[in-house]
């Protein structure tokens, strides 16, 4: 029986320039387009959302930034801006892949047994942003890695897709037991956000966020063990009757996320049926159904597209306040980041829950759709 591909040297970073959730919250309600409904909408969507605090490559959206020409918000009226979609893909190309370079440098350099020239593939994974040659030849160039490096990029494919390319990373493990894959993962969403009297947009406003994550991927055994988590399984779910509630579409200023008040219920109402496959019995020892997943699955990490996203969870697959709060502290810290946000909540239970070896780990992120991406995964601890 061939070795699972592991999930070693996990790292997450985010960007320097902190935005306090109530602080922001009062910009967005002070815009002067907007009714008073739409204020109450906004006031009422930041404050339930369960972030304290997100982060931004745009240092002018800080409340003491002191920029010259802005392009998103002028501090001195409060006006938030409406750039170009030009105009904000020009500052993903120039901020995006230092974060791209310095989460894979970061994990390089964790792993205790692997260097550059073991690397084999490279996976990118962004939905907020394009350019080429990409974020994969920025890698290789600026870590010296060798030039014959696979390179693959996941683009626009919204908030679950580092579970995919977890997955191909290790079918490309399975068919090459020798092969080691970077995957990194960079989103900016903040690039996007708007002010808008759509109470979809406004959801989304009051969520959305910049962090990057990056990892390895290896079934090669190696003289030193890195923590992380063996890649057991993965499934993909689809609940068709939520297309038209979450969708990313290119708008003429901007990206423009739709996020309906209707995706928890969606998620809550259909998880079962969606995750259910990934859980029979050749998988866990036991059906999804039969009442003993919680004793089976340790941890959970589910992808927190937002606190009621979380509730609904939490309420159909009848898990414990301590198997989310790994989950909803990402979101209260961090907010949504997009497709980096699982990896940000597998390390918080990797190096903050206490997971111990051999413990399983469910994992899981939602996106476009509505699309449930899963897997099941073991702790490697020593």
């Amino acid at each position: 029986m061939s070795r699972p591909a592991i999930l070693r040297s996990l790292q997450t970073i985010v960007p320097e320039t902190t935005l306090r959730q109530d602080e922001v919250r009062d910009v967005f309600a002070a815009q002067p387009e907007l009714g008073r409904l739409a204020q109450r909408i906004v006031t009422a969507s930041f404050n339930g959302s369960g972030i304290d605090t997100r982060y931004t490559v745009l240092d002018e959206l800080s409340l003491t930034a002191d920029t010259v020409q802005p392009q998103f918000f002028d501090r001195e009226t409060g006006r938030l801006l409406s750039p170009s979609t030009k105009v904000r893909n020009e500052v993903y190309v120039r901020e995006a892949w230092k974060l791209y370079v310095d989460a894979a440098r970061r994990s390089l350099e964790a792993d205790p047994g692997i260097v550059a020239a073991d690397v084999t593939h490279v996976i990118t994974v962004s939905c907020t942003g394009f350019y080429a040659p990409g974020p994969d030849y920025e890698i290789v160039r600026a870590l010296g890695l060798p030039e014959n490096v696979e390179r693959y990029h996941f683009g626009f494919m919204g908030c679950y897709a580092s579970m995919p390319a977890l997955r191909a990373a290790a079918q490309f493990c399975a068919a090459n037991p020798d092969a080691v894959v970077l995957v990194v993962s960079v989103e900016l969403c903040t690039l996007h956000l708007r002010s808008s009297e759509d109470p979809d947009m406004i959801v989304a406003t009051s969520l959305f966020a910049d962090g990057a994550a990056a990892g390895l991927v290896t079934a090669r055994t190696f003289d030193q063990i890195a923590p992380g988590f063996a890649l057991d399984r993965f499934h993909t779910g689809i609940i068709p009757e939520g297309k038209k509630d979450m969708a990313w579409m290119i708008g003429d200023a901007g990206f423009e996320m739709i996020l309906s008040t209707a995706v928890p219920q969606l998620i809550g109402d259909n998880i079962t049926a969606a995750l259910s496959p990934m859980f029979h019995a050749d998988a866990l020892g036991t059906s999804f159904d039969d009442g003993r997943i919680g004793e089976q699955v340790t941890h959970w990490a589910i992808h927190p597209g937002g606190r009621s996203i979380l509730d609904k969870v939490e309420e159909h697959l009848g898990l414990s306040e301590q198997q989310l709060h790994p989950a909803r502290e990402v979101l209260r810290q961090y907010g949504n980041m997009s497709s980096a946000t699982v990896l940000f909540v597998l390390r918080s239970i990797l190096e903050q829950e206490g997971a111990r070896d051999g413990e399983r780990v469910a994992a899981m992120a939602f996106g476009p759709g509505l699309t449930a991406e899963a897997a099941l995964m073991t702790v490697v601890a020593q």
